[in-house]
């Protein structure tokens, strides 16, 4: 534990992060913006503290987890394509495991890395876009900017790590007493965690300064952009919320370093105490991964349909009620853990009642699009799936908010295939939308339209048919994190169909990855204001210069009044009428 701090202490100090930090307690003069070293490539490798670099640092190892943490899941896939182990035999493999264990450790590798995935994608989208979209030259703190990031850097690969030293069969709950007793992989996968936390607060912390200090003049409140507003509410969560899983996950280490009993029955401890924090970050932590893609969604969604968005106050205020709603629920995963039964339907109504203001987005979504001049290039596309697959994600949702019905599902494939659409819906599909709206403007070239519809017609199909297979074999009672099942089940052809799903959408993946690489280079040039947008950035050159706006921003209008003629949102000061305002 300790060479894993001291290695990930000395990695931001080697790479330089920490420079200016060091100079400024040295007494030497750190007052300028950080001029840019470098050039091309480089400076994705290196520290920049352009919001727009470290946005795209973000979402690049945010891709890259999601790669390793898809390939993990292909593998114990693939393992439960049939009834009976296949190649995950009992002997020791490399990793020193036996098949089920090391099935285990990739099954619970695979939740955390694509949580940690998301969690920096949602930093890579509101890092690159909210200076844009209010007129910002940069993130408030763009040292603290840089800084979370790189944090992230050694919180993965001690993540990862775990693999290797001995892995771990807990689930990516780490619950205890399962979690006290594992290998010293479980404690990489804590420690990777509670690195990863700092980078949420500390990123969290930027946003909401940004956004309430930065704004461009005559940006109120009510003219900000949704997604503006979603990366607000999701900031709080991000900030208020996160130490909780950070301080369960260090007093499981100190119980398993120490031999203190916080969550030991025979020493005092209680481990549904851990439960309870655990999730009481946990499931907020379901909206700060929702929260962004919902406010893409709404971002996006007026531009391709030409109308304004319906019911832009509710829909700004929802983020906030989901956010609030969102603090008083974690206990629905706690109905079958045995705490006090009077606990349960206040717990049961309160998670009911984040349907209210996550109804008002999709009202406000259906009533944009109602007789639309929709266009469908594909952002909009994912734009599309995302509304639907978390649709699928909202209805599923309700058994295992009713007490009756969860204690018949908890712990089922019925529990995964609703999470993963909600996760789907709610954040990877807005995604990606947001990766091909944003790509040129990042880029100045746009990734290829047909390789990109193929991706969502490959992806999109295949995901209904994983999500709802898994619904439907944990109805037949197949319970989650198992590495066999009874052939007398009759789940085989079931699982060989949510596996045939599972590579398909594996592959898509894949040819997002290849047309997102080779449209660096070679992708058609993307001139002007090439989705029609009132956004800001879209008003400027592609890509943006170094600090954003050359000319100061004024906001005059309203954000998504589309299809509304003389109805400008913003207008850039010039030089003269700014300084005659001023006198």
């Amino acid at each position: 534990m300790l060479g894993a701090l001291f290695g990930a202490v000395s990695f931001l100090v080697g790479c330089g992060v920490t420079d200016d930090w060091i100079k400024w307690a040295r007494g030497i003069d750190t007052s300028d913006h950080h001029e840019e070293h470098w050039h091309g490539w480089e400076k994705f490798l290196n520290v920049s503290f352009d919001h727009k670099v470290i946005g795209i640092q973000y979402t690049l190892i945010a891709l890259l987890l999601l790669g390793v943490g898809g390939t993990f899941a292909m593998i114990f896939r693939t393992e439960l394509a049939a009834s009976q182990l296949q190649f995950l035999t009992t002997d020791l493999n490399l990793f020193g495991q036996t098949g089920p264990q090391l099935f285990n450790t990739l099954m619970s590798l695979h939740g955390m890395i694509m949580i940690v995935s998301i969690l920096l994608g949602i930093s890579g989208i509101i890092n690159y876009a909210v200076p844009l979209l209010i007129g910002a030259a940069d993130m408030s703190f763009p040292r603290l900017n840089a800084f979370s990031y790189w944090i992230s850097v050694p919180a993965a690969i001690t993540l990862v790590s775990s693999l290797f030293l001995g892995g771990f069969d807990t689930g990516w709950t780490g619950y205890p007493p399962l979690s006290a007793r594992a290998p010293v992989g479980m404690q990489m996968f804590f420690m990777g965690v509670f690195i990863a936390g700092w980078s949420s607060i500390l990123g969290a912390l930027n946003v909401i300064v940004t956004a309430l200090r930065m704004r461009a003049k005559g940006m109120t409140a009510m003219k900000m952009p949704i997604f503006v507003w979603a990366s607000i509410a999701t900031s709080i969560i991000s900030m208020t919320a996160t130490q909780f899983i950070g301080l369960a996950f260090q007093l499981v280490m100190f119980q398993r370093l120490f031999g203190m009993g916080f969550f030991d029955p025979a020493k005092g401890g209680n481990p549904v105490l851990f439960q309870h924090l655990f999730w009481f970050y946990s499931h907020p932590a379901v909206y700060v991964f929702i929260l962004p893609g919902l406010g893409v969604i709404s971002e996006l969604l007026p531009v391709f349909v030409r109308k304004p968005l319906f019911g832009y106050r509710w829909v700004a205020m929802s983020s906030f009620g989901i956010a609030l709603v969102g603090f008083v629920v974690w206990a629905h995963h706690m109905f079958t853990s045995g705490m006090n039964e009077y606990l349960r339907v206040p717990f049961m109504y309160s998670t009911l009642l984040v349907s209210v203001p996550t109804g008002v987005k999709f009202f406000s979504w259906v009533a944009t699009m109602w007789k639309g001049r929709i266009s469908t290039p594909t952002p909009m596309l994912f734009v599309l799936g995302g509304i639907v697959v978390f649709f699928m994600g909202g209805l599923s949702g309700p058994p295992h908010a009713t007490v009756s019905t969860d204690l018949h599902l908890h712990d089922t494939y019925f529990v995964v295939g609703h999470f993963h659409d909600t996760i789907f819906g709610g954040f990877v599909f807005p995604f990606f939308a947001a990766i091909y709206y944003w790509f040129p403007k990042a880029t100045g070239r746009r990734m290829n339209e047909f390789w990109g519809k193929v991706h969502f017609w490959l992806m999109t199909p295949s995901f209904f048919i994983l999500t709802f297979g898994m619904m439907y074999v944990g109805l037949l009672g197949m319970r989650r994190r198992i590495a066999d099942y009874d052939p007398a089940l009759g789940l085989d052809s079931a699982h060989l169909i949510l596996t045939i799903a599972g590579f398909a959408i594996f592959t898509s993946v894949i040819i997002f990855g290849i047309n997102l690489f080779y449209s660096i280079k070679h992708g058609e040039k993307a001139e002007g204001n090439i989705w029609n947008s009132r956004s800001p950035e879209w008003q400027v050159p592609s890509p943006m210069a170094a600090h954003n706006y050359s000319k100061p921003l004024e906001v005059i209008g309203e954000p998504y009044d589309y299809g509304l003629k003389d109805a400008p949102y913003t207008r850039f000061i010039e030089p003269a009428s700014a300084g005659k305002s001023k006198h």
